[in-house]
C-alpha cells in the first residue's frame, strides 16, 4: 500500500507542478523612450562560454535599446587571459560571427596592450583587432569608462 500512496503522490505532484508553469508571454510594460545607455563589459577569461554570454547579453541590449527608443553604447574590455580567446586561427565561427554582428551593432572591441606585451601576443593574430582597439590598460580604461558614465557589467 505505501508504494502506491507514494507513485500517487509523485502523480500528484507531477500534475500540479505542470499546471503551475506558465507559458512565455512578451512583455506589455511601457515607460518612456530608453535614451542614450552607455554600457563597458569587461572579459577577463579564457572561456568561451563567458564571452558568447557576453555578446549576446550586449546583442540583445542593443536590440532592446533600439526597440525603445534609444541607443546602447557599449565596450567590451579584453585583458587577463581574455584576449587569447581572440586568436583568429582557433576562434570558433560561432563567436566570429556575434562579434562580427557586436562589431556592426557599435560595440567597440578594446584590447589591453599591458596583456599583449605580458602574454608576447601579437595583436595582428587576434580576430579584427586593429591597432585602434588598443588600449594602454584594460583594467584602468574600464574604470575610466566608469568615470565618464559608463555602467560596468559585473558578470564574468
Amino acid at each position: 500500500m505505501p508504494s502506491i500512496r507514494l507513485a500517487a503522490a509523485a502523480v500528484l505532484a507531477l500534475f500540479l507542478g505542470a499546471s503551475a508553469r506558465a507559458d512565455y508571454v512578451s512583455p506589455r510594460m511601457t515607460h518612456a523612450p530608453v535614451g542614450h545607455l552607455k554600457v563597458v563589459s569587461p572579459i577577463t577569461t579564457g572561456d568561451y562560454d563567458i564571452l558568447r554570454m557576453k555578446l549576446r547579453n550586449l546583442l540583445n541590449g542593443a536590440a532592446a535599446a533600439k526597440q525603445g527608443n534609444g541607443r546602447l553604447e557599449a565596450r567590451l574590455i579584453f585583458y587577463a587571459k581574455a584576449p587569447k580567446l581572440l586568436n583568429t586561427a582557433e576562434l570558433p565561427q560561432d563567436v566570429r560571427k556575434d562579434l562580427d554582428a557586436a562589431r556592426a551593432a557599435g560595440v567597440k572591441i578594446e584590447i589591453c596592450n599591458n596583456t599583449l606585451r605580458e602574454q608576447a601576443l601579437d595583436f595582428h593574430t587576434l580576430y579584427g583587432v586593429t591597432e585602434g582597439d588598443i588600449v594602454p590598460s584594460g583594467f584602468l580604461e574600464v574604470a575610466r569608462l566608469q568615470q565618464h558614465g559608463f555602467v560596468v557589467d559585473p558578470s564574468n
